[in-house]
């Protein structure tokens, strides 16, 4: 893929500009349907959301520096949310993560928190507690 295609494979869910003052939320995840969900909750608490169907769409967004917090899937084609969250950090580039998957098991959810992810979340999980890791992460 190349970075203009990349480029336009992620969407920026900002409508109004009361919105253009909030935080901005990145999403990634590769279902589709997930990221529009998420995005929604999102938009709904009054946040600013960004959505990416992969880890490298994110990386090449014009994004990445206004995105004040991260929420991300662990299995994604290409790179892992894992190795995003490593490459972030290798950059210096303190985004708050929070991890929310299907997929994760004890040890993949021990390391991300060893590596400085907020929270750990499985699908599904309840909006309030969502909403409630973000709070935590713009604190």
């Amino acid at each position: 893929m190349t970075n203009d295609s990349q480029q336009r494979s992620f969407r920026l869910d900002a409508e109004t500009h009361a919105e253009a003052e909030a935080p901005l939320i990145g999403i990634v995840d590769d279902d589709e349907s997930i990221r529009n969900s998420i995005s929604s909750l999102v938009r709904s608490a009054g946040f600013k959301a960004a959505v990416f169907p992969s880890a490298e769409a994110f990386l090449c967004s014009e994004y990445i520096q206004d995105t004040e917090c991260l929420i991300l899937d662990v299995q994604l084609p290409g790179w892992s949310g894992l190795d995003l969250q490593r490459q972030l950090a290798g950059t210096m580039c303190s985004i708050p993560i929070i991890f929310a998957t299907a997929y994760g098991d004890d040890d993949v959810r021990t390391r991300a928190l060893e590596q400085g992810a907020v929270t750990f979340l499985r699908k599904p999980f309840d909006d309030e507690v969502l909403l409630a890791a973000i709070h935590s992460a713009l604190r």
